[in-house]
């Protein structure tokens, strides 16, 4: 009995790994069934019996790479009360996990349409986390455009666009970002 239930585990972790590759490389968009059950070396009904679904096998696949990863901690942002220092301490771990995770997150990102909604949701949710987080000690709270600001400087395009297309670093665009949020005042005059 414990062999096989061994045997079970491992084909599950066959599966999911085979996903994350698969994810990491062409896409979810890109990725069947059939490619991941090649990949891991069995039948298509023997994915489909350890996930019955297309969410149950994304959250497997989003829990394995996240794993490996480190990802941003907003509860440590909130213990800075600083407005400047907190946005600084915010933007910087959220650039690292952009950049570590940049493959993985510029296929997903491309493939919405592939991605269940339910784990859409739990990242919008997230993505709205780390702007509250971000926002709330800067005066003139819920300022809209201060909001927008912060929105735009924790998007995964923002970075990409600042440090990729633009060459910048991590630093000078967590500098530039910060910059922006501290120049724009309540109601979205200068500063």
């Amino acid at each position: 009995m414990r062999k096989r239930a061994e045997d079970v585990d491992r084909t599950r972790q066959r599966i999911v790994e085979a996903a994350v590759h698969l994810h990491g490389t062409a896409g979810p968009g890109a990725t069947s069934i059939a490619a991941i059950a090649e990949r891991a070396g069995v039948t298509r009904m023997t994915v489909y019996r350890h996930f019955p679904d297309d969410t149950a096998l994304f959250e497997a696949c989003s829990g394995h790479w996240m794993s490996h990863q480190k990802p941003p901690r907003p509860d440590e942002w909130r213990t800075i009360s600083d407005p400047v220092e907190r946005l600084t301490a915010g933007l910087t771990d959220l650039y690292r996990f952009y950049r570590s995770g940049e493959a993985m997150l510029t296929l997903v990102i491309r493939d919405q349409h592939a991605v269940p909604e339910s784990i859409r949701r739990a990242r919008e949710a997230m993505a709205r986390q780390y702007v509250e987080v971000l926002a709330e000690p800067w005066p003139g709270d819920a300022d809209p455009v201060r909001w927008a600001v912060i929105g735009h400087a924790t998007a995964f395009s923002t970075w990409r666009s600042l440090c990729r297309e633009q060459a910048l670093t991590d630093r000078e665009a967590v500098e530039v970002m910060v910059a922006l949020a501290g120049v724009v005042g309540v109601g979205g005059s200068a500063g």
